[in-house]
């Protein structure tokens, strides 16, 4: 399957996609993917996998650009009340069938318990996240690039919340450096993560640890119609990429995890501290 991709997806890697192989391909939208408005363009993508990292890059001409503007909180959540209404079932879960859950625990269990710690949420979505830490004494906020989204964590979750690219976000507004940025889920939807991972290292204390969760490639042994590689992901991760990305963006790893989810999710989660990286 030949594509003449207008998307660019890289994590600025030295092998410049040289090492480049075909993976799945997609004439349709697999089945539990978002039904999103391609304005009649033809549905053709792929994604491509690198062999020496393994990590898989998304390919095709499809103009994404404009996805998280709006259109994704209409096709995904049916506007700002269906996102209330999710938000309120997912906090419901009990802690056995909760992402959220486990990730809590572990995030707390790599740092410890503190109330009055600071926390950035970067994409923070519906606000599962911000919501439980909140509840647990951390002082929270988030940034999104959607308004209604932010008016949303503002109402609904009740943190502090900002409407702008996160790379232009300064720990002035934040009122200062934070213990804790967290990119749960959200580097996979850019197609450059390493200029977002890099601004974070500027915003935390000399303390402070930057959370990343991401998709997992172990998922490819379930076949094509895996969540993790429907269309909005411009990257799947594997345990090398995630740490070469992360030694590129100024950090070095301090904890990684591989698992399966509650809700059936192939994971990876890392934990990650500024200024020793490459």
């Amino acid at each position: 399957m030949t594509l003449a991709s207008a998307l660019a997806p890289t994590l600025n890697c030295p092998c410049d996609g040289r090492h480049l192989v075909p993976a799945f391909a997609y004439e349709a939208p697999p089945q539990g993917e978002t039904v999103f408005d391609l304005e009649a363009a033809c549905y053709r993508r792929a994604y491509r996998s690198c062999a020496l990292c393994g990590h898989w890059f998304g390919a095709h001409a499809l103009d994404l650009s404009r996805l998280y503007d709006g259109s994704y909180v209409d096709a995904t959540y049916g506007g700002p009340a269906g996102m209330a209404d999710k938000l309120r079932q997912i906090l419901a879960l009990p802690p056995e069938r909760s992402d959220n859950g486990g990730r809590v625990r572990w995030i707390e269990g790599q740092i410890g318990r503190s109330a009055g710690r600071r926390l950035l949420d970067v994409g923070a979505g519906l606000g599962v996240f911000p919501a439980a830490m909140k509840a647990r004494g951390w002082r929270v906020f988030a940034v999104e690039t959607d308004s209604r989204t932010v008016a949303h964590l503002c109402d609904a979750v009740g943190i502090e919340a900002f409407a702008k690219d996160l790379t232009l976000l300064t720990a002035e507004e934040l009122g200062g450096p934070v213990d804790l940025v967290s990119f749960n889920k959200v580097l996979e939807h850019v197609e450059a993560p390493l200029p977002l991972l890099s601004h974070a290292a500027e915003l935390l204390t000399e303390t402070g640890v930057c959370y990343l969760e991401l998709p997992d490639v172990a998922a490819a042994a379930e076949g094509p119609g895996r969540e993790e590689f429907f269309i909005e992901h411009h990257h799947v991760f594997s345990p090398a990429s995630l740490v070469l990305l992360a030694e590129r963006a100024g950090f070095s790893l301090t904890a990684l995890e591989r698992l399966r989810e509650p809700s059936g999710k192939f994971t990876l989660r890392a934990l990650l501290t500024a200024g020793t990286g490459a």
